[in-house]
């Protein structure tokens, strides 16, 4: 199981769509059996840490006519969980007709996979709330004639496979009150554009961990350039993230008590957050990528863990900074072999990479054979869970 975002306007995550196979392929066995995977759905998947605090998102979850029909879809609770209905339904009266109770019972239903040229749909647009657009199926120059037809049903209209950030602000200009896809995880370089001073100070430091000679002393006196850096890098430590036994005082205190590998791992961390020094929904993904490649390779066996967890954490440093990753690596102290890897996905670490995007976009079909399936999500799983708390500490 795996979850996909769903943004606003403000590019904020409202919901997510589940991704999941169960034993059927895309049957609900996955979920259905056992009430306690409701609770796993909604504390590690519905879960979000937002504004210091957390809050559940609705789940979109995708379900067959043959589900719908069948009635062996699970009481699921309304406020977490909107139905997504698949554009391949056979669209009978009767479907309309259990549709239009499960809409009465209080959920949201969504609508995939719309084709405006097949009159099949026109029974459903009267009862479902939301209707995804697929903006590369059905074109951009279309859509402003498909919004006009689509108006005097009030729906919430949700571009799907959104991929570029142009592709966004034009869908946003149409009157599109929902996003999905990779738009915020692609680069939109600006020539000529600088990297912030704060993000300079933190290469220096992560070039001067990279020296065998680094001390805590040496790294101080370049993190004392930054003062609110070094203040932020200290609350962070400090907080449940990453559990130490007691205060810490400076950074200095903090390498003798953690080691490089550690604040390695957490000037990363800090180059990963916006200009702002804020984190955002990049942000998160970019934490998830990172500890899914380091925990992936503990358990193949990999040496080196450290290095998977850079490599998911910066393969996205592009799209953050908006600089391209080739002209990024010639600015990033990094090994060849890390270099490579977010450049041409090389190696094993290359290999890692690739298996944590294809799971976070649902293609398991896609996975290496190395290790059980079971283990994908098992990794997944906790690094939601540690992505949130990071996130709690870099929002505090």
């Amino acid at each position: 199981m795996a979850r996909q975002p769903i943004y606003s306007k403000s590019q904020d995550i409202v919901a997510f769509e589940l991704l999941f196979r169960g034993q059927s392929g895309e049957d609900l066995s996955a979920i259905k059996d056992e009430e306690a995977t409701f609770d796993v759905v909604v504390n590690t998947y519905a879960n979000i840490v937002a504004d210091g605090g957390k809050k559940f998102l609705p789940c979109y979850l995708k379900v067959t006519d043959e589900v719908l029909l069948a009635g062996t879809l699970p009481e699921l609770p309304p406020a977490l969980f909107s139905l997504e209905i698949l554009g391949r339904s056979s669209i009978s009266p009767e479907f309309v007709s259990k549709v239009r109770e499960f809409a009465a019972k209080g959920y949201r239903i969504v609508l995939a996979d719309y084709n405006p040229d097949d009159p099949k749909f026109e029974p459903l647009l009267n009862v479902i709330h939301v209707i995804k657009l697929d903006i590369q199926l059905l074109g951009l120059g279309a859509l402003p004639g498909i919004i006009q037809k689509l108006r005097p049903y009030q729906l919430d209209l949700l571009a799907d496979k959104v991929e570029t950030k142009e592709e966004f602000r034009q869908c946003l200009e149409m009157g599109f009150s929902l996003y999905q896809g990779y738009f915020l995880s692609r680069p939109e370089p600006v020539k000529g554009k600088k990297i912030s001073g704060s993000k300079i100070i933190l290469l220096q430091l992560l070039a001067e961990l990279n020296n065998e000679q680094a001390t805590g002393a040496s790294l101080e006196q370049i993190a004392i350039n930054d003062a609110a850096l070094t203040y932020k890098i200290l609350r962070v430590v400090n907080s449940a993230a990453f559990a130490v036994p007691k205060e810490i005082g400076s950074l200095s205190h903090a390498i003798t008590l953690l080691g490089m590998e550690q604040i390695r791992r957490w000037i990363m961390l800090f180059l990963t957050t916006a200009a702002d020094g804020r984190p955002n929904e990049l942000t998160r993904t970019m934490l998830v990528r990172g500890r899914m490649c380091e925990l992936l390779a503990e358990i193949n066996g990999y040496p080196n863990g450290m290095n998977y967890f850079i490599v998911g954490l910066l393969s996205q440093l592009d799209a953050m900074l908006d600089i391209e990753m080739a002209e990024l690596m010639t600015e990033v102290p990094l090994s060849g072999e890390i270099k490579n890897a977010l450049l041409h996905y090389t190696g094993t670490l290359g290999d890692v990479l690739s298996d944590v995007e294809h799971y976070e976009r649902g293609q398991f079909e896609e996975l290496s054979r190395g290790i059980d399936r079971a283990f994908y999500e098992v990794a997944y799983r906790h690094s939601l869970k540690w992505a949130d708390q990071v996130m709690s500490a870099l929002l505090n």
